[in-house]
């Protein structure tokens, strides 16, 4: 006889309700592991780690605003942890770039010329777009 190994995965609302369904179930299941949501702080440094690995910089002054974004996130329903940050930062990045190219392209400052360090920077307003389409 083989070994089979079956494992579902699962917000514990939606596990429960799932069990419900099917009377034994949860019984029959040996292991059953819940792990815990990551606190908002913990999901800022998720955030930053990622901006890390994809040569961005997030400005200091965008940390508070980010925070306040994930808490008010957090509230809503489909909140997903770490999805739900990566989600954040690719909208960002896209602020970022939004706004990086009204800036230099259209109006035309410095005169259209931007650095690198203007291309990986990811500020407070970049997030702040995220922030206002929830409140």
């Amino acid at each position: 006889q083989e070994d089979l190994v079956v494992a579902l995965a699962g917000y514990k609302d939606r596990m429960d309700s799932f069990f419900s369904y099917i009377p034994g179930m949860m019984s029959r299941i040996g292991n059953h592991i819940d792990f815990p949501n990551y606190s908002a702080d913990e999901l800022v440094e998720i955030a930053a780690v990622m901006a890390d690995q994809l040569e961005y910089d997030i400005d200091q002054n965008a940390f508070p605003v980010f925070k306040n974004y994930i808490e008010r996130r957090m509230e809503l329903p489909f909140f997903s942890n770490a999805r739900t940050v990566r989600n954040a930062m690719d909208r960002a990045r896209m602020n970022s770039a939004i706004r990086t190219f009204e800036k230099y392209a259209i109006q035309g400052q410095n005169g259209g010329v931007c650095t690198v360090h203007d291309l990986k920077a990811i500020t407070a307003e970049d997030f702040q777009v995220l922030l206002d389409d929830i409140l």
